[in-house]
């Protein structure tokens, strides 16, 4: 008898198998790590906005809903920040946008809606005061 050289089909299966399981657990976490990078794309947006209206306030006595060309100027690679009447920044999977607090004191709100696939991530709000939020439903998930 002469030894055979290779695999078995009983060996291949197992590890099939194998490899089916541990995809089977990576691919969710996988999924749950985009969700949490396109978010943090989506807040470091909003914290530039705010950034960008401290300053606009403090050259013009007021803030601004315009965050284009006029307003805050903001161009971050990924962004769409042309459309719109210019008061929302775009890409597939948030809308950021301004919103102006009226009265005394005056203010200005920045929120994230999600989109395409982050739409279950919750609604995330950045008030002109610091307040951060993302509300999924009626709770706050935390920023």
């Amino acid at each position: 008898m002469r030894g055979s050289k290779g695999f078995t089909l009983i060996e291949l299966m197992i590890v099939v198998v194998i490899i089916g399981i541990l995809s089977a657990i990576a691919w969710p976490s996988y999924q749950e790590y985009i969700k949490r990078s396109r978010r943090s794309d989506a807040q470091s947006l909003m914290l530039s906005i705010s950034s960008k209206q401290q300053q606009f306030m403090l050259d013009r006595r007021q803030y601004t809903d315009l965050v284009g060309a006029g307003g805050l100027n903001i161009s971050t690679q990924g962004w769409d920040c042309t459309a719109n009447t210019n008061k929302t920044c775009a890409n597939g999977y948030y809308n950021v946008t301004v919103d102006l607090v009226t009265g005394p004191p005056p203010g200005f709100n920045v929120v994230g809606t999600p989109a395409g696939g982050q739409a279950g991530d919750g609604t995330l709000n950045y008030a002109g005061t610091g307040a951060k939020s993302r509300m999924v439903g009626a709770t706050d998930k935390g920023w």
